[in-house]
């Protein structure tokens, strides 16, 4: 896996934000709204009270509720952050998603990207009791998740087609891809981005794969040909 975020020329609020426990990755993807000191405040909120209750032992569920709730009580009517949350089971590929208002992600399986469009909830922040749906899907071993914030898919970077740039560099590693996927958004947008520009990848697997050969790092088997 791998994330990268390219900054706009403004204090933006855009964060992405993982954690492993001993069987699941937590993989979280926020964007707050307005740019400046305020949402570099919302975002570090979110992402804070969301570390809280994950390392309390908190789920899913409780995660985004309580973080919702404390996000509600703390800040104005008028903000809020949206945000897309995966807890993904490593063993068996059973990935939870939660979409608080945010932008869809992408699948690439066999070749074929689909856009994966869960309802969408409100907002972080917006509403104190608001009740998030948790939705599930499988992955398949060679799958491939892209996550995005708006950044990727508004303004000047609409000229790039993800899903079509996303079946085209499928022999990417994770790290590299991130970094192409951004650098085609620089390009359209004449290096000045207006927002920023945020992109998790996720490659799995499957849980019949053999030990990584490396002492640490990354795997050097898993990079891509040299150019």
């Amino acid at each position: 896996m791998a994330g990268w975020l390219e900054p706009s020329g403004a204090v933006a609020g855009d964060t992405f934000d993982y954690s492993f426990d001993r069987s699941r990755l937590h993989v979280s993807l926020t964007d707050a709204m307005g740019h400046g000191l305020t949402a570099a405040l919302l975002a570090t909120l979110l992402v804070s009270s969301l570390r809280n209750v994950r390392r309390g032992g908190g789920d899913l569920a409780r995660q985004v509720t309580r973080a919702n709730t404390m996000m509600a009580t703390q800040i104005g009517s008028d903000e809020f952050v949206t945000g897309l949350l995966l807890q993904i089971d490593l063993p068996t590929g059973a990935v939870s998603v939660v979409n608080a208002g945010h932008v869809p992600f992408y699948r690439l399986r066999d070749g074929q990207v689909q856009t994966m469009s869960f309802p969408s909830d409100p907002p972080f922040g917006m509403f104190e009791r608001t009740l998030y749906g948790i939705h599930s899907l499988r992955l398949h071993p060679g799958d491939r998740l892209l996550l995005v914030t708006d950044g990727m898919t508004e303004r000047n970077a609409a000229q790039v087609d993800l899903s079509a740039a996303l079946a085209e560099t499928r022999d990417l590693h994770p790290r590299e891809l991130v970094q192409d996927l951004t650098g085609r958004v620089l390009q359209v947008a004449g290096n000045k981005l207006s927002d920023d520009a945020t992109v998790f990848c996720l490659d799995w697997y499957g849980n019949h794969q053999p030990m990584r050969r490396v002492a640490s790092g990354a795997d050097p088997s898993l990079a891509s040909p040299a150019l």
